[in-house]
This record gives C-alpha cells, sequence and structure tokens, in this order.
C-alpha cells in the first residue's frame, strides 16, 4: 500500500513537522510512505499531476489555516481523478469541526483529531486489513451516507513515538529551509482566541533525546530552527539546560523561540544577557493587548509592566532580536484603546512589532462566544474579523493601511535611523506617523502597484514634503545613510539629485587616501590607492552634525510606558535601559566611528558654508567577511 503525506506550505522554505511524525511513527510497518510539499502558491494542476504520477492508495494531508482552502480545492479535484484513493485530513484546521469539513467536501473519506501519530498509523491498519472503523479512536469517517466522529483517542505518551528528524532525504535541504522542532505539546494558558488553550497541560520530549536531534540536525547543517513550543520558557529548569546546549552546540545555526516575557525568572534573564551569543537567538513574544479589560475578557493573564522589564534588559544586552506581536480587534478594544497599545509596545522599539487582526478560529471559546462581542468574520479561512461590537470596519481597514506601511518601514529595518527619528521628533506618537502614513499611501494608490528600494524613500519623502515637515534637510540626510547601509555592495543609484561636484568628491577622496587612519586602522592597513578605493567608497556631506542626531534617536522613548501603565512601568523600563549604548542602536549592518574634533582639521575648508557644523557622511563596502556596510561621519 503506498501513502503519500503531503502538505501545502506557505512558502518554500518551510518544512512540515507533522507529516515527518506520521511518517517516522508508521514506516516500520508500512514501508512504501513517501512525503510531499509543495506550497499554496503552487499551481493546482501540477500538484495534481506530481500526486497522480506517484501513483498513491492513500493521501494524508497536514491542514492548517493558511492551506485548508486550496487543500479542500485539491482534493476535489484529486478525487476525480483517483476516485480509488483514500483521502485523509489531519492537523489543527479540522480536528475541531470534522464534520463540517467532510459535509462541505464529499472527497475527504477520513478525518483525523487530535495528536495523529497512533490514530492515523491504527486508520492504515484497518484501510489495509478489516475496515473496521469505528474502532479507531481520534478519527472521523463515511459509513455509507453517514458521517461518525469516534471518541478522542488519550494523549500521547511523546516519549513513546519515534524521532522526526533522521531522514536521510533531507539532510541536503537542512541549510536552505527552516527546521521545525517540538519539545513539549500544550499550553498553560487558556486565551480564548487560541487554540493552545483547548489542550490543557503541557507534556515534554526526554531533554537527552532533544539534545541529540539538535545536534544532529546542526551538525547536518541546519541554519535556523524554530521551535513550536508555545511557551518554552514555562520550565524554567527545562528552559535554562536548553539554552545553555544551544550556546554550547549552536555552530552559527539561528533558534527562534515563542516565549511569554512576564514570567521570564531575572535569573534567566541575567544568564542570557551575559552569555547569549548576538543573532544566535530569537524570541517571539504575544503582547496582543495593553487592555487590561481586553485581557480579562479573553482570560489571558498578563503583567505588562513585567513583561516590558523583560523585553527591555533582553534588548540591552543587544544579543537577542525580539519579535512582538499584537492583535487589533479583541473583545472591548476599539480604534482609541489599540492606539495605546500600539504606542505601549512600540515605545520598547522592538526589532519586529506584527500586527495582526483577529481571527476566529474554529474550536476556540472566542468564536463561540462571537455573537456576544457582535463580531463579523469571514466565512472561509483566515476567518479574520470584519467588525466588533465597538471596532467597526472602517476602523479596521485604517489599521490595514498602518499594518502595510509598518511592515514596510519598521520591520524590514530599511529606513531604522529615518523612522526613529520622525516617531522622536516629528509626530506625536508612532502610531500617528504610520497611521498618517498609510492614509496617504492609500490615497496616492501605492498599494496598487509594486516599488523597489529606492521607492520607498522617495514615497516617503513625497509624503513629509506634501505635509510641510520641519528639518526635512536632517530626515533626507538620515534616509540617505540607511539607503547607503541598504546595500552590501556601493550603490549604482541614488534617488536624490547630487549635490557635490567632481572636484569636491575628488578632494575627499584624495585626503582619505592620504589619511586613511582619520577612518580606521583596517583601512590604513589596506593601503587602498585613490583608484581602488572608488570602488568600495561612497561620499556625501550632510548639512548637519551627525553624531548629535543619532545620539538624541540612541537610547529609548518611555513617555508612552510611563503615561499607560503609572509611574512604575516607566521607571521599570529606563531602568532596564541604562544599559542600552548607542552603539547597540546602531544598525546591524553598520560600524560608527565619531572622529574627534582636532582629528578633522585637514577636511574644515572643504566644504563652503560648512560654519554652522556638517558631516561628511563616508560608507565603504566590501571590507570584510560579514558584507555589512561600514559607515564613518567625520565633522567638517
Amino acid at each position: 500500500m503506498r501513502i503519500i503525506l503531503a502538505t501545502l506550505n506557505a512558502k518554500y522554505i518551510h518544512t512540515s513537522l507533522a507529516i515527518r511524525l506520521l511518517k517516522a511513527y508508521s514506516e516500520h510497518e508500512f514501508e512504501d510512505i513517501l512525503l510531499a510539499e509543495y506550497t499554496i502558491k503552487d499551481p493546482l494542476m501540477n500538484i495534481v499531476s506530481d500526486l497522480f504520477q506517484k501513483q498513491p492508495d492513500v493521501i494524508g494531508f497536514s491542514c492548517y489555516i493558511w492551506n485548508i482552502e486550496e487543500t479542500v480545492k485539491l482534493v476535489a479535484i484529486l478525487k476525480q481523478v483517483m476516485p480509488e484513493v483514500k483521502i485523509v485530513l489531519g492537523g489543527p484546521e479540522v480536528s475541531y469541526e470534522p464534520l463540517y469539513w467532510m459535509k462541505r467536501e464529499a472527497g475527504i473519506d477520513f478525518v483525523v483529531n487530535g495528536d495523529g501519530e497512533e490514530t492515523f498509523h491504527h486508520l492504515l491498519q484497518e484501510i489495509r486489513d478489516e475496515h473496521k472503523y469505528h474502532f479507531v479512536y481520534g478519527a472521523a469517517y463515511r459509513k455509507g451516507e453517514e458521517l461518525i466522529v469516534n471518541p478522542p483517542r488519550p494523549k500521547s505518551d511523546l516519549n513513546t513515538l519515534p524521532t522526526p528528524h533522521r531522514f536521510a532525504d533531507d539532510l541536503p535541504e537542512l541549510s536552505k529551509r527552516i527546521v521545525y522542532f517540538e519539545t513539549s505539546r500544550g499550553c498553560p494558558f487558556n486565551c480564548q482566541f487560541c487554540l493552545s488553550s483547548i489542550e490543557v497541560g503541557v507534556r515534554y520530549y526526554d531533554i537527552e533525546r532533544v539534545k541529540s536531534d539538535l545536534l544532529y540536525l546542526i551538525e547536518g547543517g541546519a541554519k535556523v530552527i524554530k521551535f513550536l513550543d508555545r511557551t518554552f520558557n514555562i520550565n524554567r529548569n527545562y528552559a535554562m539546560e536548553m539554552f545553555q546546549f544551544l550556546i554550547d552546540n549552536h555552530q552559527g545555526c539561528v533558534f527562534q523561540f515563542e516565549i511569554t516575557a512576564d514570567i521570564m525568572r531575572p535569573e534567566v534573564l541575567d544568564f542570557l544577557a551575559q552569555n547569549a551569543p548576538p543573532g544566535v537567538f530569537r524570541f517571539e513574544i504575544g503582547v496582543q493587548s495593553t487592555n487590561d479589560e481586553t485581557n480579562e475578557l479573553v482570560k489571558r493573564r498578563q503583567n505588562f509592566t513585567k513583561l516590558s522589564r523583560t523585553v527591555m534588559k533582553i534588548k540591552a544586552s543587544g544579543n537577542i532580536d525580539q519579535h512582538l506581536d499584537l492583535i487589533a480587534g479583541l473583545p472591548m478594544e476599539d480604534y482609541s484603546t489599540f492606539r495605546k497599545t500600539f504606542n505601549d509596545v512600540f515605545a520598547m522599539e522592538p526589532e519586529e512589532l506584527q500586527l495582526g487582526f483577529l481571527k476566529m478560529l474554529r474550536g476556540t471559546g472566542l468564536r463561540a462566544q462571537a455573537a456576544k462581542y457582535d463580531y463579523t468574520y469571514m466565512e472561509h479561512a483566515p476567518y479574520e474579523i470584519l467588525s466588533s461590537h465597538v471596532m467597526p470596519f472602517s476602523d479596521i481597514i485604517r489599521l490595514k493601511r498602518l499594518e502595510d506601511v509598518l511592515e514596510k518601514y519598521w520591520n524590514s529595518q530599511r529606513l531604522a535611523h529615518s523612522v526613529k527619528y520622525l516617531i522622536r521628533h516629528v509626530f506625536p506618537s508612532p502610531f500617528d506617523f504610520f497611521q498618517e502614513f498609510g492614509d496617504y499611501w492609500e490615497a496616492r494608490g501605492w498599494q496598487k502597484i509594486g516599488h523597489q528600494l529606492e521607492d520607498l524613500f522617495t514615497r516617503l519623502q513625497d509624503f513629509l514634503t506634501d505635509r510641510g515637515t520641519a528639518s526635512m534637510d536632517i530626515i533626507t540626510g538620515l534616509m540617505k545613510l540607511d539607503y547607503f547601509l541598504g546595500h552590501k555592495y556601493k550603490p549604482r543609484k541614488i534617488w536624490w539629485d547630487e549635490v557635490m561636484g567632481k572636484s569636491e568628491w575628488a578632494k575627499y577622496l584624495k585626503q582619505i587616501a592620504g589619511q586613511p587612519e582619520l577612518i580606521s586602522a583596517k583601512l590604513a592597513e589596506a593601503g587602498l590607492s585613490e583608484r581602488e578605493l572608488q570602488k568600495y567608497i561612497v561620499l556625501d556631506v550632510l548639512p548637519f552634525r551627525l553624531e548629535p542626531v543619532l545620539d538624541s534617536i540612541s537610547g529609548l522613548r518611555f513617555d508612552g510606558l510611563a503615561g499607560a501603565e503609572g509611574e512604575t512601568a516607566g521607571i521599570a523600563v529606563a531602568e532596564a535601559a541604562e544599559n542600552v549604548t548607542a552603539a547597540a542602536e546602531t544598525p546591524h549592518s553598520a560600524v560608527a566611528l565619531a572622529v574627534a574634533e582636532g582629528a578633522a582639521p585637514v577636511l574644515a575648508d572643504a566644504h563652503p558654508g560648512s560654519s554652522g557644523g556638517s558631516t561628511l557622511l563616508i560608507v565603504l563596502y566590501q571590507q570584510d567577511e560579514s558584507q555589512r556596510a561600514q559607515y564613518y561621519a567625520l565633522p567638517i
């Protein structure tokens, strides 16, 4: 009996842990099991053709919110071209309402609910042998025209499940794709918008087995491992031992965890601050809302003061990138209170802030209470809300505009200096900048067309100019800096009108080639001639002193937190931020160096009208293995 375990991933770089778990559990008895991974962007007929040529007897699909609609379409076509094939669906998207899916698509023969390994294996045995499907706990099936859902199966003992991480066929792809890994199943919390709240309790894999699998993956070339544990740090001792193991054995691999920040113990934070290698750990932290009434209604326990202290202490270390999540549309969260939530969280300036919109997932408590809060939402996945009792559709689409520019201008980190300056010195709050720019973006019709890198800069400049923004000379200078730092190689074109003449440029270049020690000892060691230097250097004169401006956007802004949570929150975050230096705030793609006043007389008369203070911005490319641009600021 040939069995294919398939799924449609969101992107090619993703991998499916679920189908590997199923294969690992069943391959000792069913030797002819193939894995087939596609993406939701692949043409359906291409997938059908590929599966048809494999000639399966059984196809199992792993189903999630992002792939269910395409999977159902796929099943309908497959049943037309291979009517005898048995089709099994499993995964969180079908586990909680199996009858709905079987009624909607007649081609679905079986649905596996909950933990799938034992249930799917038992189902395969019955498909092959006696067809006594009523014995398969945890499965739903068809009996003629009747649809039957069997009682659930007890939860699996995780340590009886064979490892899904040792397939030889995966080794060549490890370095090219994200590896998904679990050390536990379940969640200790009861958030009513989340499927994880349905399973009570947390089960763990044996830690020595986990270490062995991780070491195998790391030594096999894995570059990114994403842990699927809902709260990686819920068991302090387990988490600490895992952090130490990964620090000792990472070999350059990056590890991403979901953590709950307000329960992170001080000793864990101190350990990470002192020992975590830069860039090896990434933390994803769900904040969702800072509105106490909202959190109470969705049964979400959260101490925002402790959460912010944790985020700030991690940020102060400079070693770990943090991804914070918000959800718009939760109960009692209107446009005004969400503005406060956004500003509360943005005050911590995480490396990434993801704004999501509430999804009414099948099986969640909030979906069952939808009428209570007058929710309207999409009938099909992703079940995103359209309105609520306090947030009309008009507010939803305004926040969509904000989300769009947030992704482009903050999460991309392409304009880090420019956006920080705008939210610190120009706009009343971060929310107001992103919302106003988002409204402008849509009014100009830019959401309908694509963009290149330089378009991000010219569109921001158009927006700021049209609104009559002050200090455009400083803002434009910072945008130039961000543009230069966004390239690995010397950019071939610029988006502004060049103001430096060729003779002036040549004069600066000659002085730099003659006194490279003013820039760096490394440049002096390289001994590059003017001709060689031209290949790697860009120069620009900024009509202001750059260092004071950069100082003004270093550190963190705390007024939003203090206003939202009271003095204690502001003080707690301020204390945690004392160790955040200007160096830690410099983008990871740059090394800043301000030359002392006495070191620059050679440049003093190089630029006319510079008595008010100007800066020669020097950016060098391809100077080391990191391939990151390095910038230097010489006062003129």
